[in-house]
């Protein structure tokens, strides 16, 4: 009479199943983690950032000046970069997913798919914001949250200057303290954060200093308010084509830059 296998038997039995068994399900969550978990994490978190930032404008107490908006987006941009930041690198703004693409911190066929989530989220975000709004006029009033800094034709070469400036430092800070090999550091979420604020402070009364194109964007859409929207969109693109070259050419890392670039593996 035979004898039952054993369980060394049962485990060589199950050892011996077909080797491609199971490969579709682990190339399909490869391929998720790897494609769309990212897109993602950029959707919800430029949807926070987005919500909180419209909100802060929308509700902003009289006498607070910029001081409330300045914090509430250096702050919430600062989270939203620290819960995303492993899953797709916490970008939440196209200017940034730009700069960093060019920096080769970013696969290029991923730059599309990243605008796509971010754009989504800020609409998403937007939305919310002007649902919580405690009432029409104050919603009316702010502009949705939209950026409504620049009132006539003579603003807009300033406008524009005040763009490009304040989001170079911006997506700078991004591909030196959280991109560069050399330069990177765990303190990335602190530094982009208090940048933006920063930069709020110092350029909020020429252009708003929006320096996101989806944040202009999403309240853009639910507010109906396109006055100019075009400046924070070519202002924030230009200046984040100027970082991703810069990395590029000169600040880069000795094995992502082009000019005296280090043979070897990447690290």
């Amino acid at each position: 009479m035979p004898s039952l296998p054993t369980g060394k038997e049962v485990h060589d039995i199950s050892e011996a199943k077909p080797k491609g068994e199971g490969e579709p399900r682990k190339w399909a969550r490869t391929r998720y983690d790897r494609n769309w978990l990212p897109c993602v994490a950029e959707f919800f978190g430029t949807a926070l950032f987005v919500f909180s930032g419209c909100a802060s404008v929308i509700e902003n107490s009289p006498g607070t000046g910029r001081l409330q908006p300045a914090l509430a987006h250096g702050m919430a941009l600062s989270i939203s970069i620290a819960i995303t930041a492993g899953i797709s690198g916490g970008h939440m703004n196209p200017a940034v997913t730009l700069g960093v693409t060019i920096a080769g911190g970013l696969k290029v066929i991923m730059l599309v798919p990243y605008w796509a989530a971010q754009f989504c989220g800020a609409m998403v975000g937007a939305g919310f914001a002007r649902a919580v709004a405690s009432s029409h006029e104050n919603f009316v009033n702010s502009s949705g949250g939209a950026f409504d800094a620049i009132r006539d034709e003579d603003q807009v070469g300033r406008a524009l200057v005040a763009e490009i400036v304040m989001t170079f430092f911006l997506v700078l800070s991004v591909c030196l303290s959280a991109v560069n090999h050399q330069s990177k550091t765990p303190l990335a979420p602190f530094c982009i954060g208090l940048t933006l604020c920063v930069g709020i402070l110092g350029a909020g009364a020429v252009s708003g200093c929006c320096l996101n194109p989806a944040r202009a964007f999403g309240p853009a859409v639910v507010a109906n308010h396109w006055a100019y929207h075009w400046v924070y969109w070519v202002g924030p693109l230009t200046a984040g084509l100027l970082v991703g070259i810069l990395l590029r050419t000169l600040l880069g890392d000795p094995r992502t830059r082009l000019i005296f670039r280090k043979r070897g593996p990447s690290p």
